[in-house]
């Protein structure tokens, strides 16, 4: 009877030990959230509109581009695209979401539209263990629909936008 007892006395032991070594290794619960933060604010650049109006746009990769009667300059006035920093949980799934479309005010009046583009990467992107703190740049274009001089005179315009990041 001694020996049994030693026996399962050993078992409980080992039971306990590989209970322990198997919670120190789980997630953390809940999963610690995505944090995110603002780099830089999306800038169309400096553009002249015609009679007609029409759009700039700004890729994610940072080309800049225009339709309509819009002529792109480089006065000294730089475009790129929105970065967002995620970092959270390495291989944690986020997915992107734009929000409404953004009016855009005039500092000598007038108002344009705004709309958020694709994300580089394209969303759902995975939180990557190659990167310190599993920490993601995600770049955002858009587009800015422009009227005519009228409706949109010459000067500095300024507005928000919103994003959503979906963690799962």
């Amino acid at each position: 009877m001694k020996v049994f007892n030693i026996i399962a006395r050993t078992f409980i032991l080992i039971v306990l030990l590989v209970f322990m070594i198997d919670r120190g290794n789980a997630q953390e619960m809940p999963p610690k959230p995505v944090s995110v933060s603002l780099v830089q604010s999306l800038s169309f650049g400096a553009f002249l509109q015609s009679v007609g109006g029409g759009s700039v746009i700004v890729e994610a990769s940072g080309i800049r581009t225009s339709m309509g009667d819009i002529i792109l300059v480089n006065n000294g006035y730089l475009y790129f695209p929105a970065i967002f920093r995620l970092e959270g949980n390495p291989g944690t799934v986020v997915h992107f979401l734009a929000g409404p479309a953004a009016n855009i005010m005039g500092n000598h009046g007038g108002q344009m539209t705004m709309t958020l583009g694709d994300s580089d990467p394209a969303s759902p992107f995975i939180l990557s263990s190659s990167s310190p703190n599993g920490t993601l740049m995600i770049y955002i274009g858009g587009v800015l629909e422009v009227g005519n001089p009228l409706a949109n005179p010459p000067g500095s315009y300024s507005g928000s936008f919103y994003v959503m990041f979906i963690q799962e």
